[in-house]
């Protein structure tokens, strides 16, 4: 059997430059790598005390970036697609979605948070909030509805987007998510409503997964890099 290639994870470190910082890109390959079963090495780069870093491996790039066998990947799309091409069946499982929308369900949600956190203005606070709302109503209607390789019960019992197990769509949602729960907590007394319960059971049901907890930063460090960007209401 051939040898596991050699691989180099580069993501933004914390706060204090000692564990893992707040960047869902970088959670996104850490996940992929971890669901991919392969032997890789991390490594946390602290562009606050030492910005210079990678200038030697990838002048000019912010993490995350990756190296396998000594070639270097810097685009994170591209780094996907190239992981689940070379990390393939049957020596690595497959993290391709079966159902091609699964890769854009909840694609509004951060884009919708975004705005909604961002802005100062208490007359806004209502209609961005609500426009939020309905993306987060709008994953919730996908997580419930069943797929077409399910068996057609209403609401889909199953565990993550694509299915049962985590896939790239996972990889590409959850870090953000984890974020979105966070920094509405936080600085807006705003949580998921109980109500959306495909949303809710997903959520949980990530959070018994270790390849998503334990490559998720801590949430005062989440806090902190949104101390700058969520703006108080005036």
């Amino acid at each position: 059997m051939a040898e596991d290639p050699k691989i180099e994870l580069f993501i933004k470190a914390s706060d204090n430059g000692e564990s893992i910082g707040n960047c869902p890109f970088s959670q996104r390959l850490f996940m992929i790598l971890w669901l991919k079963k392969v032997a890789f090495t991390i490594n946390t780069v602290d562009m606050k005390r030492n910005p210079h870093m990678l200038k030697d491996i990838a002048p000019g790039c912010q993490p995350p970036l990756l190296i396998y066998n000594g070639e270097l990947k810097t685009d994170n799309n591209k780094i996907e697609e190239f992981l689940e091409e070379v990390l393939a069946p049957p020596k690595y499982p497959r993290l391709s979605v079966r159902c091609k929308e699964s890769m854009t369900a909840g694609y509004s949600v951060f884009q919708k948070f975004s705005a909604y956190i961002k802005n100062p203005l208490p007359q806004k606070n209502e209609p961005l909030e609500t426009s939020f709302l309905k993306a987060l109503v709008e994953l919730e209607q996908y997580l419930n509805t069943p797929l077409p390789h399910e068996d057609g019960t209403y609401p889909s019992k199953r565990l993550f987007l694509d299915g049962n197990e985590l896939t790239l769509a996972d990889c590409n949602l959850l870090p953000k998510l984890h974020v979105v729960k966070v920094v509405c907590k936080h600085y807006r007394n705003f949580t998921i409503p109980k109500q959306l319960t495909g949303l809710c059971r997903y959520l949980n049901n990530a959070e018994k997964r270790e390849e998503f907890m334990n490559s998720c930063p801590n949430e005062e460090e989440i806090k902190l890099a949104y101390r700058n960007v969520a703006t108080t209401l005036r």
